[in-house]
């Protein structure tokens, strides 16, 4: 969402007249966000991987002494797993960027049918921030006059939604899919290379690591 020159213009001047820091750190919650890294992704997929395929491999290796049967059944639980977890990721995301776009369009809907309301809680949240007198007066005046710029004070302060992409969905079952494999794969290095006997205490011991 691009924010107008003007509230750019607004939020320089309104920075050289806040002391820091909590003037400061409170106006960058109006600010674009990058978007969200993959490193969550990863530790959700790997992890989840690595803890579920693990206790798979030693419930079957409790079972039975066949390596063959653990290692078959770890490869089973690491394609379930990444496919599991790969879909979670693309249902959830789209969930997320279905939810952003409904409030989107309620915040917006709010603002036009009651402006009055709408004015006073951006009144609230910039009061919070520091302004006062003529200051908080010309700064809320500045960003109702622009409905985009007055959507996305209320959507990144009032209800604490960031955007989120539907094209984000692919990366993060990709990316959370992979992880999954990779998790799963850190407790079945040991069954692959040890017998039976030393291969469990060997998987829980890397696997805990």
């Amino acid at each position: 969402m691009k924010i107008p020159p003007k509230i750019l213009e607004m939020r320089t001047a309104v920075r050289s007249q806040l002391p820091p820091p909590k003037a400061g750190e409170a106006l960058n919650h109006a600010e674009p966000r990058p978007p969200t890294t993959s490193l969550a992704d990863i530790i959700l997929g790997g992890q989840d991987g690595l803890v579920n395929v693990l206790g798979v491999i030693l419930g079957v290796a409790a079972a039975s002494s066949d390596l063959r049967i653990v290692i078959a059944a770890g490869f089973a639980a690491t394609f379930a797993e990444s496919i599991s977890m790969g879909a979670v990721a693309y249902t959830s995301t789209l969930a997320e960027h279905d939810h952003y776009r409904a409030e989107l369009e309620r915040e917006r809907r709010e603002i036009r049918e009651l402006p009055r309301a709408e004015e006073q809680e951006v009144r609230a949240i910039f009061t919070t921030w520091g302004f006062s007198g003529d200051l908080l007066e010309r700064a809320v005046a500045q960003v109702i006059e622009n409905e985009e710029a007055w959507v996305e004070v209320m959507m990144r302060n009032e209800l604490k939604l960031a955007p989120i992409e539907a094209t984000n969905a692919l990366r993060a079952a990709v990316v959370v899919g992979l992880s999954a494999i990779v998790g799963s794969l850190i407790p079945l290095v040991g069954f692959l290379v040890l017998p039976i006997g030393a291969a469990v205490p060997v998987s829980m011991g890397v696997s805990a690591l």
